[in-house]
């Protein structure tokens, strides 16, 4: 059995190379796409234990402020 170069999409015939040169230029456009941030990205200035959760659960710093030196 011969292979169609041909596709019927709605009644309408399309080239089969037709279609996969649009699949092409579909990968393309989505590879160059560029998605832009919601908001401006900002840099950490935390200590690296105050970064996570498990850090700041492993080292607490809440009360580290409070503590009076002993005379």
């Amino acid at each position: 059995m011969a292979r169609n170069s041909t596709i019927v999409i709605e009644g309408k015939r399309y080239l089969w190379r037709d279609i996969l040169k649009l699949r092409r230029d579909q990968k393309l456009a989505e590879a160059k796409a560029k998605q832009p941030t919601l908001f401006p990205l900002m840099e950490d200035s935390r200590p690296n234990a105050e970064r996570t959760a498990a850090g700041r659960y492993l080292e607490p710093t809440l009360f580290s402020g409070l503590q009076q030196p002993s005379s």
